[in-house]
């Protein structure tokens, strides 16, 4: 009984009515579109072995650098692949890069900021250095030293990327926790006789998730950006699979000559990531308690 009342009671001081935060977000045009372009993105990166007109891997050297046409809409790349199609599989890459490196940034910074802000002591003070001594360094000049120490893949690259993000969730979970491990329900719930672990995973770590899945959102866009630059580098996808960075890599060979190989590509890049800022703008707006 006194567990039930104090998860209700802890629901009540840090969650919004659903339906509420939903009419906030949709009331917000720039969230809207931003959702909007996401899902788009989202929809080609899922339907592209069905969409796309043409094979992205499949070289034709009758159509090198092709402008745009009816037949190839986008143009085609040095190879004679067509650019719509690699832009659909690239699609794929740019987000299944930006989602699973975040996920592994949160799997691995939320529990020990959980820990850290928790327990504070020694532990805090470990955890905090570790992490200090990570942010020091610059999140895209950590991502390409890790990648280039791992090797160039995109598994590597993933990997690469949610190590370097881990410390945004660590610091970012620890600071919420500190600000919440206080209050009246934690304590009753120590007052009961809860486990720590039970008090963690029950009633602290379900109060803290609305920053995180808005530093989440936000964390996909500075991804897929990253997953660019290190495919930009070689350190990413390997030819000739599609990656929207490998693809500005190869066009700024052309630029003067084919300038749409380049075009497209960057223009892909640019709406994804605005899309998943947007998104993550209009969340932190609709989940804001102190926000009308």
């Amino acid at each position: 009984m006194s567990q039930a009342i104090l998860a209700v009671t802890s629901s009540l001081v840090t969650r919004r009515p659903a339906s509420r935060v939903l009419d906030k977000f949709l009331r917000n045009k720039s969230a809207v579109i931003g959702a909007a372009i996401v899902i788009a993105f989202a929809l080609l990166a899922l339907l592209a072995p069905w969409i796309a007109p043409f094979d992205p891997i499949k070289a034709d050297f009758m159509a090198v650098r092709k402008a745009p046409s009816a037949l190839h809409w986008l143009g085609t790349d040095e190879l004679g692949r067509d650019i719509l199609s690699r832009l659909f599989w690239g699609a794929r890459t740019s987000l299944m890069a930006g989602c699973l490196s975040v996920a592994i940034a949160i799997v691995l910074g939320v529990p020990l900021g959980l820990l850290a802000g928790y327990w504070q002591g020694w532990i805090d003070s470990v955890i905090s250095r570790v992490i200090e001594a990570m942010l020091s360094c610059p999140f895209l000049v950590l991502a390409i030293a890790l990648g280039a120490f791992l090797g160039p893949s995109l598994g590597n690259a993933m990997i690469a990327i949610g190590l370097s993000a881990m410390p945004i969730f660590a610091r970012l979970t620890r600071a919420q926790v500190m600000n919440i491990r206080n209050e009246e329900y934690i304590e009753g719930a120590r007052a009961i006789g809860l486990p720590d672990r039970w008090i963690m995973l029950k009633y602290i770590l379900p109060n803290v998730m609305s920053p995180i899945l808005v530093q989440a959102t936000l964390a996909i866009a500075s991804a897929i950006i990253t997953e660019a630059s290190l495919s930009f580098l070689g350190l990413g996808q390997q030819p000739p699979y599609a990656s929207w960075g490998a693809m500005l890599n190869t066009a700024r060979s052309f630029l003067a000559q084919s300038p749409w190989m380049s075009i497209f590509p960057g223009l892909a890049i640019f709406l994804a990531v605005q899309g998943f800022n947007l998104l993550g703008d209009g969340l932190r707006d609709a989940l804001d308690p102190r926000a009308d």
